[in-house]
């Protein structure tokens, strides 16, 4: 690992457009319906750094300080049109659109990097992806770069070579299709470059698309996303009753893309609340779920038994599973769901980052909306996150959770 230096500065960030699709479908959503709405975002590290995240302050402040300098390029904005579920009006506010430096602090405590994002949703709701990538790139430029890029492409042969055999298999009823999700939790722009463009080249007929906006302008692949936690916790504080809170997220997205992104996320306050909202309405007007904690297996066997329930087609129904995918996993989940029910799969860190070095897990989390705390239940120990131990109570009650 390498000493900070007094190197020229080199932007992470290449543009605007380069941030997960759901940040533009959320985004469109919210500006329709609760343009109003403000909002505080926070970032946490979860695991152990290498060494202080700390040291980055400054390196971060800077490339934050770029960041409010860029605006949308005519090109993206065409881009953007092109895309049918995306409304005019959205994209004529981001002709307009920049970020602004007075609604993102960075300070430290000690050895951590506290990162705040504060100000009117539609303002700062774009920031989490920026962040965390910028927070990525940043930390592992001081790593030994020539050595893990070399790590890097032997194990990206490895993959390739691993779905070619695959893919010399019978095929179950559904196909195999996974996509990159992994733009937040990358290496490097480079390195996100030529995983893209090698997995679009060289396995076509399994690589499906990336959720980076971006990179699917630029390899001409599709863009993919739908909805991310911070959209329903949202609702938690839109004046809704809170035990509607999640039908109230599902509603006005049905109004929004009127059945396009039609993927629902299940996991806010956990599978079983989830899919008692989900009645025989949305289970119709969405075409399936996304799984993104607990285990995937116990997951979608729920998902289908409640299809089954509500006398529903599971074959017209698709799974996504996201929750840190590799590919083993991915062909274990294909094999034993796919002659059942369509699949998909988002994989991250293990496209974007596995290149012998120790990834962060770091995120950027929606804890307040409209004054009030905001909350995810996870099906997963370690995911839940509030910064209001009262209100994660109340929600779990509300809700049957079982306290984690």
């Amino acid at each position: 690992m390498n000493a900070p230096t007094n190197a020229p500065f080199r932007p992470v960030v290449r543009s605007l457009l380069e941030t997960d699709l759901y940040k533009f479908s959320m985004w469109q959503a919210l500006l329709h319906w609760h343009p109003g709405a403000h909002a505080e975002y926070e970032f946490k590290c979860r695991n152990k750094p290498a060494y202080p995240l700390a040291e980055l302050k400054e390196e971060v402040e800077a490339q934050l300080d770029h960041l409010c300098t860029l605006e949308f390029r005519e090109e993206e904005l065409d881009y953007l049109r092109s895309l049918r579920y995306i409304k005019t009006d959205f994209v004529d506010f981001l002709t307009v659109f920049r970020f602004q430096r007075k609604f993102i602090t960075v300070e430290t405590d000690g050895e951590e990097l506290l990162i705040h994002a504060r100000g009117p949703q539609v303002h700062v709701m774009g920031f989490e992806i920026f962040v965390l990538y910028i927070v990525n790139e940043l930390y592992f430029r001081r790593f030994d770069q020539e050595a893990a890029l070399a790590e890097g492409r032997r194990r990206l042969d490895a993959k390739v070579a691993a779905l070619k055999a695959f893919g010399r298999e019978p095929m179950l009823r559904n196909p195999f299709e996974f996509s990159d999700f992994g733009v937040r939790r990358r290496f490097s722009g480079a390195w996100h470059d030529e995983v893209v463009e090698r997995l679009a080249r060289d396995v076509p007929e399994f690589f499906k698309g990336t959720s980076n906006v971006y990179l699917a302008m630029r390899y001409r692949i599709h863009p993919i996303g739908t909805m991310a936690h911070e959209y329903m916790q949202s609702f938690q504080a839109f004046g809704v009753r809170l035990r509607d809170f999640q039908k109230a997220a599902l509603e006005d997205w049905v109004q929004e893309f009127r059945g396009d992104l039609g993927t629902a996320l299940t996991d806010v306050v956990g599978m079983d609340a989830f899919l008692r909202d989900f009645d025989l309405y949305f289970a119709k007007l969405f075409d399936g779920l996304r799984h993104d904690s607990g285990d995937p297996v116990e997951w979608g066997e729920k998902a289908i038994a409640h299809y089954q329930k509500l006398r529903i087609d599971a074959h017209t129904k698709r799974l996504v599973f996201s929750d840190g995918l590799n590919l083993d996993k991915a062909i274990h989940l294909y094999r034993h769901f796919a002659d059942r029910i369509m699949t998909g799969f988002g994989i991250g860190t293990w496209l974007t980052n596995d290149l012998g070095v120790t990834p962060l897990n770091i995120v950027m989390k929606l804890v307040r909306c409209n004054g009030q705390s905001v909350a995810k239940l996870s099906d997963s120990p370690g995911k839940t996150m509030s910064k209001d131990e009262t209100f994660l109570a109340y929600l779990r009650q509300v809700f049957e959770h079982p306290a984690a």
